[in-house]
């Protein structure tokens, strides 16, 4: 049987991707699937997070990728910061139909993870795709860099 486990929002964390303590924040939630080693959701936008045109602004189509791919961490417990984000934006995404994300990681090097993520529609249309390059940090500087804020 699959192992899967839900990442709800937590209200301790202000993140504006996945906190629960952000009233501006998206509060995305994640399942983590340990056997696929994947990262996926599933959610409707909205149209706060629409830009000129009325598909899903391009900065909000970054942090949705980036969310994927830094959940990826969840599953050694390791704390992993963006170092390097490339999205290609391959279709608009819709803001009011909902849309699947993906992320896993493709490589590690020393402290270095490249991870991949992807937004579908419902038909599995590639939308965007990000590539990412992460950084393994200790946890005990990631507690010092976290509480000088």
């Amino acid at each position: 049987m699959a192992k899967i486990v839900k990442l709800d929002t937590k209200e301790a964390n202000r993140c504006f991707g996945c906190g629960g303590n952000n009233e501006a924040g998206m509060r995305l939630v994640f399942d983590l699937d340990f056997d696929a080693k994947r990262t996926r959701g599933r959610f409707v936008l909205g149209a706060n997070y629409a830009g000129g045109a009325g598909f899903a602004h391009g900065g909000i189509i970054a942090v949705v990728l980036d969310e994927a791919m830094g959940k990826i961490s969840k599953l050694t417990e390791e704390k992993a910061v963006t170092a390097e984000l490339n999205v290609v934006y391959r279709k608009p995404v819709p803001v009011d139909r909902e849309i699947v994300v993906e992320g896993w990681q493709e490589e590690e090097k020393g402290r270095n993870r490249f991870r991949v993520g992807e937004i579908r529609d419902g038909e599995g249309n590639l939308l965007a795709r990000g590539t990412a390059r992460f950084v393994a940090i200790d946890h005990e500087q990631f507690e010092r860099a976290r509480s000088a804020q």
